[in-house]
């Protein structure tokens, strides 16, 4: 199995546990010791993976650390588990801290079984950060978490890598905080940054609260932009071979809306989970919305009917037998996920 298939398959597992695995051993079990697997580690053998690890610290006696990770004959990782009912936000675990003071392990790991939060010591050395440098979550990651994760999987451990990853991981982290936040709600300070770019008069607090929504608007209206160049939605090129009267329409005839687009990135994030997410490409067209494997017309994925009074999805299989589902909200087409990654699996499969 791939890294990819092996953390597909223990999120299905990580699901599966939670209705049943609600004690922390039981945790331990369904889904941890698993996890240590999928990072390439013997958790059978105790020189890699050593449970209730015991180290004196100082006047206290007898702590124990629920896995010291060994690679070689150094105990690289620190592991505190919690129950999978536990929310790590609201979790202590000043045990991870006294221990990472005391050892020489750079990477402490606190999971729920759900989420792994990762730390180090960014901001002051031999002192574990407050807050994780990088945070997986089992029920909600992407290629690109795949590929941080991958970071630590024992064949491909390299410390100095790991720590230069981790301050740029950081950093970007606290960069895309504080732009989220000022999307959502730019405050003064930075409207009146912007407004300096522009603004050739005194930049006033009533010409701030009038550039407030303007500014607001400029980020979506750049997402939407950008959104548009990723998925390459190809407005003046031949579209669906079945439908030829919409091939001869021009770019300006057509209109892709934000709930087409955005129902475009449910499709995509469904099949994501069956092929690279750069496979699944978009071509709209005058009365339908195309969702396509490798931008082939003759491998259609689905396609997204919004601009009539009653929106709905039009599905296919192996054999390219259609099925209509209607949709009352975009969410619903996460109801139609299994027929999705059928038809991509097989497109992967047929050797594309």
């Amino acid at each position: 199995m791939t890294f990819k298939e092996e953390v597909d398959d223990l999120a299905k597992r990580a699901i599966a546990a939670q209705s049943v695995a609600q004690t922390e051993e039981a945790t331990k079990n369904a889904v941890i010791l698993p996890f240590l697997r999928c990072l390439g580690f013997d958790v059978f053998d105790p020189s890699q993976v050593i449970p209730e690890y015991i180290a004196d610290i100082g006047l206290k006696k007898g702590e124990k650390i629920d896995y010291a990770v060994k690679i070689g004959d150094k105990i690289e990782y620190l592991v505190e588990c919690k129950a999978i009912s536990t929310s790590l936000r609201n979790a202590q675990f000043s045990q991870l801290f006294r221990y990472f003071h005391t050892l020489d392990a750079k990477i402490a790991i606190l999971t729920n079984g759900l989420e792994f939060w990762f730390f180090s010591d960014i901001d002051a050395p031999n002192r574990m950060d407050e807050n994780p440098f990088f945070r997986f979550d089992l029920l909600a990651y992407d290629e690109s978490d795949l590929h941080e994760l991958e970071r630590f999987h024992k064949k491909h451990f390299n410390i100095a890598g790991i720590r230069q990853a981790a301050s740029s991981l950081k950093y970007l982290k606290s960069a895309m905080a504080f732009i989220k936040s000022q999307w959502d709600s730019p405050d003064e300070a930075f409207v009146r940054m912007v407004a300096k770019s522009f603004y050739e008069s005194h930049v006033t607090a009533s010409v701030v609260e009038n550039l407030t929504p303007i500014v607001k608007r400029a980020f979506d209206d750049l997402f939407r932009q950008r959104v548009r160049a990723r998925i390459n939605v190809a407005l003046n090129e031949e579209t669906s071979s079945t439908d030829a009267g919409d091939s001869e329409q021009t770019a300006q005839e057509i209109e892709t809306t934000e709930e087409e687009l955005q129902g475009f990135l449910i499709v995509r994030a469904i099949a994501a989970e069956a092929a690279p997410v750069d496979r699944i490409a978009a071509r709209d067209a005058r009365s339908y919305f195309a969702v396509l494997f490798d931008d082939n017309n003759r491998k259609p994925v689905a396609r997204l009917h919004f601009n009539g009074r009653t929106k709905f999805v039009t599905l296919f299989d192996a054999e390219k037998n259609e099925t209509r589902h209607d949709i009352a909200r975009l969410e619903d087409i996460y109801k139609c996920a299994p027929q999705i990654r059928a038809v991509v699996r097989h497109y992967v499969d047929a050797g594309t």
